[in-house]
């Protein structure tokens, strides 16, 4: 199983993890390619190899605009990398306390506080945008993890929030590209590392607020975090949503066989640590002799279905790649007889045959659980029959073989040849392979 090490030791912003996924392989072009389909005007990208105390990654960063423009005051050849904004602005505009300083560099270009965005008209862009469902779905959760909080925080609907309109573009970019990175690494798993925040302060048209930012306080409700003694900003709202939409835990290292790692770079140089997000694509190493995954189960109630159309889907999703798909009669409401289409597959794939399923069948809604497997490790080997040799299909757990059975397809095949029944064949292969299990 692939899975996403998130290594938080200078915390997460929402350009840092996009850099991060860009140095992993994810092209520059992938991300642009979803972020085109959006209707926010021109804009460009930067997607700049530096280095943070000796740490070489990739500086993300996006402007307004076809073209880079240089700022009056701004010398020729400045790299312009904002970083990430916060994406909690509000209608009275927002601004960082720089007697502190936030170590990803969060800036605010205060020109143009008289347009905003509401998360509802933000909703309505990524709704209307030909993005695919993975990065569709998460993004809008994304972005209603920052809502919720900002709604909480001052008082109002989450659907009322308004988001600064740089701040915005800032904020869908990141939250575009970190799903859109994450769909094209095809990862099974993402897990974070502990979260920890510094204790310098943000000024806000509010007041001043101690760190962390009561918007990211907020999204990292129920998620480990520690505060230390340093200055910065190390966890910014959108950082925070976008580790607790995708970690499915956060913790040490798992058990893993490391295949490449990545370095997001955060604005600043930060003293006391290189400011970057390391993320490491890796292969999850099952303890020995144990096969364990865990995988999404898919299901929806059907009672007003033909079965040609219920059975087609199943076939479907089949041919698509699920790991399983199968059909329950069950008595529903108004005494229908019904049944439940159940599909099992990865993770990774939940989103896309929760779509299938609405889409070949009258559903409204689909249930998603995620369920842990314990497996049995799987064997093949032959017994001699006396109608020649048989498949048989060995199940162990701890060296141990718990389960040898004959293959029907090689019984039936040997029966044809021999002219004999099906079960004749497969009464003398079972016996044939119980030595296996007496062995």
């Amino acid at each position: 199983m692939r899975l996403l090490y998130l290594d938080c030791f200078s915390g997460i912003s929402g350009d840092m993890l996009v850099g991060a996924l860009c140095d992993l392989g994810v092209s520059p072009s992938a991300f642009e390619w979803e972020l085109a389909k959006l209707d926010i005007g021109d804009f460009h990208t930067h997607w700049d190899r530096a280095q943070r105390q000796g740490i070489e990654g990739v500086k993300f960063s996006i402007h307004e605009g076809a073209t880079h423009r240089h700022d009056q005051d701004e010398p020729h050849g400045h790299a312009h990398a904002h970083g990430e904004e916060h994406a909690h602005c509000h209608e009275h505009g927002h601004e960082h306390d720089h007697e502190h300083g936030h170590g990803h560099g969060h800036q605010h270009a205060h020109g143009h506080e008289g347009h905003a965005r509401t998360h509802a008209e933000i909703r309505a862009l990524i709704e209307a945008a030909d993005l695919t469902p993975f990065v569709k779905a998460r993004a809008l959760s994304v972005f209603q993890r920052i809502a919720e909080a900002e709604g909480k925080i001052h008082g109002m609907p989450p659907a009322e929030v308004h988001f600064h309109e740089v701040g915005a573009l800032d904020s869908i970019a990141d939250i575009l590209c970190a799903c859109a990175g994450i769909e094209q690494l095809g990862v099974d798993q993402v897990i974070c590392s502990p979260l920890f925040e510094g204790t310098g302060w943000i000024r806000c048209a509010h007041g001043r607020f101690p760190l962390p930012a009561p918007a990211t306080a907020e999204i990292l409700a129920g998620i480990p975090l520690r505060q230390i003694e340093e200055p910065f900003e190390f966890v910014t709202p959108t950082g925070a949503a976008l580790a607790a939409e995708f970690a499915e835990r956060f913790g040490p290292m798992p058990p893993m066989r490391i295949l490449k790692i990545g370095y997001g770079l955060g604005t600043r140089d930060t003293p006391s640590r290189p400011n970057v997000l390391r993320a490491i694509l890796a292969e999850t190493v099952e303890p020995e002799n144990e096969t364990t995954d865990t995988v999404a189960c898919i299901e929806t109630n059907l009672d007003d279905e033909s079965p040609e159309v219920t059975g087609a889907a199943l076939e479907r999703a089949l041919a698509a790649g699920a790991l399983d798909a199968f059909l329950t009669p069950v008595q529903m409401k108004k005494n229908r007889p019904g049944v439940i289409l159940t599909v099992l597959c990865r993770e990774a794939d939940a989103d896309r045959f929760a779509e299938l399923l609405l889409s070949e069948t009258s559903a409204f809604g689909v249930r998603i659980t995620h369920a842990r497997r314990i497996k049995l490790e799987r064997r093949f080997d032959k017994v001699a029959t006396p109608f020649g040799e048989i498949a048989v299909k060995l199940g162990l757990r701890d060296g141990r073989v718990l389960h040898a059975t004959p293959e029907f397809e090689s019984c039936r095949a040997a029966a044809e040849s021999a002219g004999v029944p099906v079960r004749t064949v497969l009464a003398a292969a079972a016996a044939a392979a119980a030595r296996f299990a007496e062995s």
